[in-house]
């Protein structure tokens, strides 16, 4: 009987025709940022290693190129984190800094194409053909960037990438599960997208603003809270900073500003591992001294980092109540900016927003459409309105 020769060890084994078993090897960032490299077609071929930037052995890791402020919501929706998240984005850029946004929207859809408008407002085209949540047209407007269909991540993007991934067998046999593979793939995406330009530059932005849709606690944003949990740690608090705005209510029987639902608001979120760095509190009128106090007691925020976005004859103000209350110093203090950023430069915002609350003269122009049951299902066309006839309002639908 012929001798079997020993099975070959691993170390011995050869690999069957396009098999590659030589351990990947870790991809150093690029700081020229070039759209090619991260599109849909190329960012399958990326792994989460290699948007972060790599440094020798022995070695202390390189900071990272692009600082993060996200935006999270509490209590209600529809309190204007798009708003907020654009602001904060002007501010900034007044600072000297440059920008780029990050839309999360923790729906199953691909996108909004499909979406009804009386379901998510205005479907939002951007100048690559993708179709968008509405916030990416008040970031474009007001923060003046072009950005790509990469800028919005939902759901169905993430899930969808993931399964390709498993069909290919980029996960090696292994179960695929939320934790790792989904939170590993939504801190890719953002690492990646967060490098690319969107001001016609070549270096990445300085800070990339993300908003998360919808409010604390919902089953649908869970994976994406526990992924930017696990971002936040791994980038440093020098790195990211946190929005959350939330509602605070009174009630008209009362007449007393209630903190109780931001306080609850702020425990879920901290319960999911993340805390406010900064809390911009809604309101019908400013908020009180005392109930700032309260809510920095609380809510674990210093008083100083209490902003109060109360309600303004038009939104062109939010901005510069942002400057007013040093939002921008709070925020450039947390990434560690203060070298890279001047103070604020807002001139032109102050005019504009004094000429709007100045009109006189009343126009109504008829917007003829099919969904104009919901004003926002043509919040970009009104925009425009506002921003080259300066009209205060369209009447007519």
């Amino acid at each position: 009987m012929q001798a079997q020769s020993p099975d070959p060890g691993p170390a011995d084994r050869k690999p069957r025709p396009g098999q590659i078993r030589a351990a990947p090897k870790q991809i150093k960032f690029s700081t020229r940022g070039e759209r090619a490299l991260f599109s849909p077609r190329n960012r399958s071929s990326l792994s989460p290693s290699s948007c972060l930037m790599s440094s020798p052995p022995g070695e202390q890791p390189t900071a990272a190129a692009t600082k993060y402020v996200l935006i999270t919501g509490g209590v209600v929706s529809g309190l204007g984190k798009g708003v907020t998240a654009s602001s904060v984005g002007v501010v900034l850029k007044a600072c000297g800094l440059r920008v780029t946004c990050i839309k999360i929207d923790p729906y199953l859809n691909t996108d909004a194409g499909t979406m009804s408008p009386f379901e998510h407002g205005e479907v939002f085209v951007l100048d690559d053909g993708g179709e968008v949540d509405l916030d990416l047209g008040n970031y474009e407007r007001f923060i003046d960037v072009t950005l790509t269909r990469d800028n919005n991540i939902t759901t169905g993007k993430i899930y969808q990438s993931v399964i390709e991934k498993e069909r290919k067998g980029d996960y090696l046999g292994k179960t695929v599960q939320v934790v790792p593979h989904v939170t590993d793939e939504i801190k890719q995406w953002i690492q990646s997208v967060s490098s690319v330009p969107v001001d016609g530059q070549t270096r990445p932005a300085d800070v990339c603003v993300i908003e998360l849709g919808g409010t604390v606690g919902d089953i649908e944003s869970m994976p994406f809270i526990e992924a930017l949990r696990q971002l936040s740690f791994s980038l440093g608090k020098e790195n990211f900073c946190l929005i959350h705005v939330s509602l605070v209510p009174v009630l008209g029987v009362v007449g007393e500003q209630k903190t109780k639902p931001t306080q609850h608001s702020v425990r879920e979120l901290r319960a999911l591992g993340l805390t406010p760095d900064l809390l911009a509190c809604r309101s019908a009128q400013p908020l009180i001294g005392s109930v700032k106090e309260k809510l920095s007691q609380f809510c674990h925020v210093p008083v100083e980092n209490i902003l109060n976005i109360h309600d303004v004859p038009n939104l062109w103000h939010v901005p510069l109540i942002l400057r007013n209350q040093k939002a921008h110093e709070a925020i450039i203090k947390q990434l560690n900016l203060a070298g890279s950023a001047g103070p604020p430069e807002l001139r032109d915002w102050t005019e504009m927003a004094e000429s709007y609350d100045n009109l006189k003269n009343s126009v109504k122009i008829a917007l003829v459409g099919k969904y104009t049951n919901l004003t926002d299902s043509y919040l970009s066309v009104v925009k425009v309105g506002l921003c080259i006839h300066k009209c205060s309002s369209f009447t007519d639908y």
